[in-house]
């Protein structure tokens, strides 16, 4: 049987991460599963728990009252749902619905700034990391709204 460490380290994430580093995260993660249309977050909840995806979609969705659910971007295998685990006030700011059968690595976020905290060349390696996705995202959902709201 893989151990949670073996997954972690396939995942295109953890790619030429340190060996010590990958058993300190793996001592954080857990296999997780949500059906089509299970939330995995929502907007307003407790950033406690952030998901590398091994099967399946999750939706990010943005959340305006008394409207249906924007779709900003959709996420599939080998990619990461949520940051907002990273910085206080450690609150959703968008809502993630798997889309299909969706299997996951959930890892804590409290144990991994814990460790972070304790291992700053840890913490230093997953802010690398998360950086370039946050930028990717950023850069993303800006292209989108020049799509939508750009029309003259």
């Amino acid at each position: 049987m893989e151990s949670l460490e073996d997954i972690l380290g396939r995942h295109p994430f953890f790619a030429g991460f340190e060996a010590a580093h990958g058993r300190l995260v793996a001592g954080c993660a857990r296999n997780v599963r949500f059906a089509a249309g299970q939330y995995l977050f929502r907007e307003g909840d407790p950033a406690d728990e952030f998901f590398l995806i091994r099967h399946g979609k999750v939706a990010l969705e943005l959340i305006e009252p008394g409207r249906p659910p924007v779709v900003f971007a959709t996420l599939g295998e080998g990619e990461i749902v949520g940051a907002s685990w990273l910085l206080p006030p450690y609150r959703w700011r968008l809502a993630a619905r798997a889309v299909e059968l969706t299997r996951a690595i959930g890892i804590d976020a409290a144990c991994l700034r814990g460790k972070c905290e304790a291992d700053h060349h840890l913490g230093y390696e997953m802010m690398k990391r998360f950086l370039p996705i946050l930028v990717e995202r950023l850069q993303a959902t800006r292209l989108q709204l020049l799509d939508v709201y750009g029309k003259r």
